[in-house]
């Protein structure tokens, strides 16, 4: 079973300063669109920006750290970023004690926290597809999938708590003490790390920082999954800001009801994450892709039927539920495939290329929704992103992606 694999010391050091960091997230998720709406009275568009315009940029800082990654040794870079946000986040409740804390400065945070994970993320992957055996890839990237719903689950009501009795930046606290923790973890794996090999005497070139976008553009696999991974993520994370003012101001939910909505349904994750390595031996990924893929993707319309009271709870929960349960059983055989046919000198570079054009998407329909809202009404945005989604199955691959690159597996061992 996957549950009692084991897959060795450093990764169980590895997964423990990913659980801790996620935690800390899930104490304070959406944390910035909550304090502009509660601390610094911000309307729609101003929110909607908060959640688009820091992580544009902080994709733009990632571009040129993207090769930096690639060629330096993957743990002190995780430490560093860990490090990076632990320092951004603390700023936050400083600003607020000493009463200069502003929209702008969310803005700062926003980005230099989402360059950073970028970073981070493109680091932890290629340290990942060295740690395990290709075999044990999928198990690993469920594991962490697992850990991501469970404090997602957890960390929003406590989080909720937390604020209606400390105050609104508590959270915050916590999050930043989350990422100082997952660096004393990964300094913790210990171990002598492999310097990276480059033959390219100037590897920051302007050509370099695209051989990530390349090499995903180039796949016959990886290509459709990257724009519809983009289309899909830009839309479900851009009903996020668009819900906060919907909830919390027009319907008037209080906030431990509003992070309950988001909670309670990543229970599901922990299901999709557990099932993911059974489905794809019973049913082959090919079919994840398209079934899953597409079942991701239809109930986002149902955030635009939200009402007051009960009900309206009800269907935010039983919508999130349903598009988590698939996400979560998606997510890790997505990555899964990705490291499976990426060549060990271009991982941290597709990776970070991935999560920049993800985080890019992400910002664009971010600020289109919350403009759109701003002109209209938060519904009526939701009901447009829902719509759109509808018609993202139509990018998924339709031939059986290709097999995976056994040679270069073997040498990462």
């Amino acid at each position: 079973m996957m549950g009692r694999r084991r897959l060795g010391r450093p990764f169980g050091w590895l997964w423990a300063s990913y659980a801790v960091s996620a935690y800390g997230s899930g104490l304070g998720f959406g944390a910035l669109p909550l304090i502009a709406v509660l601390v610094l009275h911000a309307g729609p568009a101003e929110v909607s920006a908060l959640s688009a315009v820091g992580p544009a940029v902080g994709a733009l800082i990632a571009v040129p750290l993207a090769p930096w990654v690639e060629f330096r040794r993957k743990r002190p870079v995780m430490i560093m970023m860990d490090l990076v946000r632990c320092a951004a986040m603390a700023t936050i409740p400083l600003g607020y004690a000493f009463g200069w804390l502003s929209f702008v400065h969310l803005l700062v945070v926003s980005a230099v926290v989402a360059a950073a994970r970028i970073a981070f993320n493109a680091a932890s992957g290629a340290y990942l597809k060295a740690l395990v055996r290709p075999d044990d890839l999928l198990v690993a990237n469920a594991r962490f999938e697992s850990t991501n719903w469970s404090s997602i689950a957890v960390g929003p009501p406590l989080g909720g708590a937390a604020i209606g009795v400390f105050g609104p930046v508590t959270t915050v606290v916590a999050d930043a003490i989350s990422y100082l923790l997952s660096a004393l973890g990964i300094t913790a794996i210990g171990g002598q790390e492999e310097a990276p090999r480059t033959t390219d005497k100037n590897p920051t070139r302007a050509g370099g920082l695209l051989d990530g976008w390349r090499h995903i553009m180039a796949h016959p696999g990886l290509r459709p999954l990257y724009l519809n991974q983009m289309l899909v993520a830009g839309l479900i994370m851009a009903t996020e800001p668009l819900l906060a003012v919907l909830l919390l101001r027009q319907l008037g939910f209080p906030p431990w009801q509003y992070a309950l909505a988001f909670a309670a349904p990543c229970l599901g994750g922990l299901i999709g994450s557990r099932l993911a390595r059974r489905v794809v031996a019973r049913f082959g990924r090919h079919r994840v892709f398209c079934t899953v893929g597409t079942l991701r993707a239809i109930w986002l319309i149902g955030l635009a039927l939200v009402r007051p009271g009960i009900v309206g709870l009800i269907t935010v929960m039983a919508v999130e539920l349903a598009i988590i349960v698939n996400m979560s059983l998606y997510g890790p055989v997505l990555a899964t495939y990705r490291l499976e046919h990426t060549p060990k000198h271009l991982v941290a570079r597709t990776l970070s290329a991935w999560s920049i054009g993800q985080q890019a998407s992400i910002a664009v329909l971010t600020a289109l929704t919350g403009l759109l809202a701003d002109a209209t009404s938060p519904r009526t945005a939701l009901t447009a992103a829902g719509l759109l989604i509808l018609t993202t199955p139509l990018l998924l691959p339709r031939p059986d992606p290709t097999p995976r690159l056994e040679p270069e597996l073997s040498s990462s061992r």
